[in-house]
């Protein structure tokens, strides 16, 4: 049987607690929401021609554009993880799902945290 969307949330808390300060204190601030897919006008705005193609989402005002949390009139930042492109991509790899999920996560992190590329493969890499 398929990891349910509580298995998700699972292994995210997994991969938030294995983050580096400060890293992980920034994360713990950030709503994560996982559903199966993207939604439509979600998919039409990223220009995506496939639900399976978005494995994550950052959606805010990232800290490098002068976001943050708790700005009045402003929806808190969050971060979306897609369940079934994630187990799409997990089935063709050779990583572990948490693995999977764990990268995910982080690039949506640093998506909000203006972190390069290689910023999040350092992170990544720095975690157990």
């Amino acid at each position: 049987m398929a990891p349910s969307l509580d298995d998700f949330a699972g292994l995210t808390r997994d991969a938030l607690r294995e983050l580096p300060d400060p890293f992980a204190d920034i994360a713990r601030q950030v709503a994560v929401r996982i559903d199966n897919f993207a939604d439509a006008d979600t998919l039409a705005e990223m220009d995506m021609e496939s639900p399976f193609e978005l494995l994550g989402l950052f959606v805010g005002e990232g800290i490098a554009q002068g976001g943050g949390l708790g700005k009045s009139g402003e929806l808190d930042n969050a971060i979306w993880l897609y369940r079934r492109p994630i187990l799409d991509y997990w089935a063709e790899h050779e990583e572990t799902l948490g693995a999977v999920v764990r990268h995910v996560f982080i690039h949506e992190m640093g998506h909000h945290i203006g972190l390069s590329d290689d910023d999040m493969d350092r992170i990544e890499a720095e975690s157990p």
